[in-house]
């Protein structure tokens, strides 16, 4: 599939999701007039995959024809007069701040989604993955599902057999303590040649981030993982090194746990790691780059401690729904 078909496959199965759901759950009108190009409009997309979607929608039952140009929102199928308004984000019970259309590249899209995906369910087992069936589930080109797995595969996410088969987990203590380990020696090391060169600004923004979750009573998931790359990432990433820098991208399974734990059981950031983080990166603000090593190489010990009594905790939760192109393997 060309690489523009492949964007318009993926546009057509959110726009039909988004207005499928509206339909459903009575937040669009009975009647309500949808027509292709003010969809078009408020999508940000062309008339293509609006068309498709409204024909899926209209195979579905779930709109009908009349007289008038476009379709009716009609489930029930029962005679209904038009209703010609305005199409706003209202009109489909969303914010009016809220994007309809995910506007990144699809590659991007692809990659985080399959990641989630998978950081989802591997605590829980072994799995093997289908390319084929991914790429039917999101609408995309097997080359766009490909590109993101070897790039998960970076991430130590996956893992590609001889014979072709994609596997991912199972997620084990033993797995997280070796990663741990990892970290703890490349990490510090890494910090002590990048610290140097990070600016005064960028570390008061990672300062005033940790500031502001310890502050709140809640965290958002991506407010959480923002604080980790900020210390684990961001800090790390002038390393000239690529082979410890990849190393270090390989061992971030850990993060797993915390992904779960706050889908599953709404729990934030530990305050511990809030405190630790803080401090190394206040050791960091007065240039003492050996101390910030010192403490991020402990960091790493306390914390593998904590994701150990995490991972016990999953143990006995129920597993997530997954994807039908993953199989579990044991």
């Amino acid at each position: 599939m060309p690489a523009e078909d492949s964007r318009t496959a993926s546009r057509y199965a959110m726009i039909r999701q988004v207005l499928r759901d509206a339909i459903v759950n009575g937040a669009a009108a009975r009647g309500l007039v949808l027509l292709e190009a003010p969809l078009a409009e408020l999508f940000g997309t062309s008339r293509v995959p609006v068309r498709r979607a409204l024909n899926l929608l209209h195979d579905e039952g779930l709109i009908s024809r009349f007289d008038g140009r476009g379709y009716l929102v009609n489930p029930d199928a029962t005679p209904v007069e038009p209703l010609r308004l305005t199409l706003t984000h209202r009109q489909f019970g969303l914010d009016a701040a809220e994007e309809l259309v995910d506007t990144r590249p699809l590659g991007e899209r692809m990659y985080d989604e399959i990641g989630a995906a998978l950081s989802a369910c591997i605590a829980f087992g072994h799995y093997r993955l289908d390319e084929q069936n991914a790429a039917e589930h999101y609408g995309v080109s097997r080359a766009v599902v490909r590109e993101a797995l070897m790039r998960l595969r970076d991430r130590g996410l996956v893992e590609k057999e001889p014979y072709s088969q994609w596997l991912a987990g199972p997620l084990t203590a033993r797995e997280i303590t070796e990663d741990y380990e990892l970290r703890a020696c490349l990490e510090p090391e890494a910090l002590r040649q990048t610290a140097p060169h990070l600016s005064r600004e960028t570390l008061e923004a990672m300062l005033a981030r940790v500031t502001a979750a310890q502050d709140s009573d809640q965290c958002t998931l991506a407010e959480i993982e923002r604080i980790e790359e900020d210390l684990h990432h961001h800090c790390l990433a002038g390393l000239g090194n690529r082979k410890i820098a990849m190393l270090i991208r390989q061992g971030q399974s850990p993060m797993i746990i915390g992904r779960i734990f706050h889908s599953q059981l709404g729990i934030g950031p530990d305050e511990a790691m809030l405190a630790e983080h803080r401090l190394i990166l206040e050791l960091l603000l007065h240039g003492a780059f050996d101390a910030a090593a010192l403490n991020l190489k402990e960091h790493l010990t306390r914390a593998r401690v904590r994701m150990l009594q995490r991972l016990k905790v999953l143990s006995v939760l129920p597993e997530q729904e997954v994807p039908g192109y993953l199989t579990r393997l044991s």
